[in-house]
């Protein structure tokens, strides 16, 4: 199970421990679908507020779709740097049509990424949206961070392990198995 300091709280509340499903194509196309209008439309863009808007507005949309959105439009997203506590109030001030769950499952995504946690692991600032640097990063977040990758990477070796030990046992069972037809058929030809 996760442990969450109080500081990084904001970021991953209302999370579900459940592995999201991956988007439909559908949703794909609609997160794309409003993309697309402000570059044939050249009064619009895709940096106006309204346009932010109409992008949120995207009902039913996945929280992959809207983390893909987020790492497009946003630096902080898409360079993986550690977000400011707080970023959620500062999404919503953003895109305020927004779906709060939806919004939480995604950061709940990204900041449980292994690029995430190996960028919050080594981090001494985080940054807003725009990139622009902000508050230190304490060293218990730090050393959050370090310990869900050693977590992670205790359970892959774990996981490897098991795998490793099925394989050779079912290795055993199938030579002992051609042992015993070995022997079978030589006794059966007397």
């Amino acid at each position: 199970m996760n442990t969450i300091t109080p500081a990084e709280s904001v970021e991953t509340t209302d999370i579900p421990e459940t592995p999201q499903a991956a988007p439909a194509p559908a949703q794909d196309t609609a997160a794309a679908a409003p993309e697309a209008a402000p570059e044939s439309a050249p009064a619009a863009s895709a940096s106006t507020p309204a346009a932010a808007q109409n992008k949120a507005a995207t009902p039913g949309q996945s929280p992959r779709a809207l983390l893909k959105q987020l790492q497009q439009e946003f630096p902080a997203f898409r360079d993986c740097l550690p977000l400011a506590i707080g970023i959620d109030k500062q999404l919503l001030a953003r895109m305020p049509g927004l779906d709060k769950k939806v919004m939480r499952a995604a950061l709940g995504i990204h900041t449980g990424s292994m690029r995430y946690l190996r960028s919050m692991e080594k981090a001494k600032q985080r940054f807003d949206l725009d990139g622009t640097p902000g508050a230190e990063v304490p060293d218990t977040h730090r050393a959050h961070a370090k310990e869900q990758l050693q977590q992670r990477f205790k359970k892959e070796a774990d996981r490897k392990k098991a795998e490793r030990e099925a394989a050779a046992e079912e290795e055993a069972n199938r030579l002992r198995q051609e042992k015993l037809q070995a022997l079978a058929s030589k006794f059966s030809k007397n």
